[in-house]
């Protein structure tokens, strides 16, 4: 049963009244593996914040040499679903990003037949025998920050400085849908995205009563593509912060900090998946700092930036974003 401790307001976003931490923690025995309307596990109010755990993408069962896939009881489990008091289609749910921590003192990297972007799949066949499965450790130094790649055919090692991250956070689909936890999308879910990390906000629609969030597929690391198909996987300490922004309706996930506005587009090929991000960076910009969508346009040709999240999952993940100085002020 969550726990309700009450937070200083200090914490808080200004716009919110001193709300609660519910602490949840998960396990193997109660995490999902679809973004899906099923009975929430835990209920806030806006402002309220989340301290919670998630598994690795393989359900924490991948510890030794020795050890294979075939263990993995399912892909990406998911903490959750937590319900928002007050979440109605129609407006956005907004996921403050407050701490995120390795909560393992190891990572795990792998690949397997079928799954990479350099492998053949059955939509890209090749007249090759599929790679092997192949199973990497990486020490985590938590004094460090740092996880350690150990080659696997030769001594060479090097340490890579730790980005904490959810690779799956979203919410429930609309009209019923439950959507595997493999699929990003226009809910969100397996994004792959650097950005959900620590310092950054991340906004969803709300597409059923309650919002329904999930997170899980923590990752200490990840390049950019993913393209092995994996990051350093690991098991995450989260604190989240949650609040609506209601009768404001967005189509596909956003990301916001300090310094940038960023859109998300998930689909394929990647030309659309681009286009996807681009046009909702555009309507962004026009609704919120009152450009006109063609010099919105104008302006990104010259000064956006493009982040290729991942391009292993049924849908591509593109994060399209603009520095808040080249920005007008936001509209009141």
């Amino acid at each position: 049963m969550p726990i309700l401790l009450i937070l200083s307001a200090a914490n808080l976003f200004a716009q919110s009244a001193p709300g609660n931490v519910v602490k949840y923690h998960a396990t193997i025995n109660d995490v999902k593996y679809v973004y899906a309307s099923v009975p929430p596990v835990a209920r806030l109010k806006p402002g309220d914040i989340l301290d919670t755990n998630t598994l690795d993408c393989f359900g924490n069962v991948i510890k030794k040499p020795g050890d294979t896939l075939s263990m993995v009881k399912g892909d990406n489990p998911l903490t959750g679903p937590f319900y928002i008091e007050g979440a109605e289609p129609g407006d956005t749910l907004a996921v403050k990003i407050l701490d995120l921590e390795v909560d393992a003192d190891q990572g795990v990297g792998a690949f397997a037949p079928g799954f990479g972007a350099l492998n053949e799949t059955n939509y890209t066949p090749m007249l090759h025998s599929p790679l092997p499965e192949k199973i990497w450790f990486y020490p985590v130094d938590h004094a460090s920050n740092t996880a350690t790649f150990q080659a696997l055919d030769s001594k060479f090692s090097v340490k890579i400085p730790l980005h904490p991250f959810f690779g799956c956070i979203g919410v429930a689909p609309s009209a019923g849908e439950a959507r595997s936890s493999i699929v990003p999308a226009e809910f969100g879910g397996n994004m792959d995205s650097p950005e959900a990390s620590v310092g950054n906000t991340v906004y969803f629609p709300v597409n059923v009563p309650g919002g329904l969030l999930y997170m899980g597929d923590g990752h200490a690391v990840m390049g950019d593509g993913e393209v092995a198909g994996t990051a350093i996987e690991v098991p995450l300490r989260a604190r989240v912060q949650l609040n609506l922004i209601k009768g404001q309706k967005i189509n596909w996930p956003r990301f916001e900090n300090d310094n940038a506005i960023m859109a998300v587009g998930a689909y394929r090929p990647l030309d659309d998946c681009m286009r996807i991000a681009f046009t909702e960076l555009v309507a962004w910009i026009h609704q919120d700092y009152g450009l006109s969508e063609l010099d919105a346009y104008e302006l990104l040709s010259q000064v956006a930036k493009i982040h290729l999240n991942e391009m292993v999952d049924p849908n591509y993940v593109v994060v399209a974003s603009i520095e808040k100085k080249f920005l007008p002020p936001k509209k009141n």
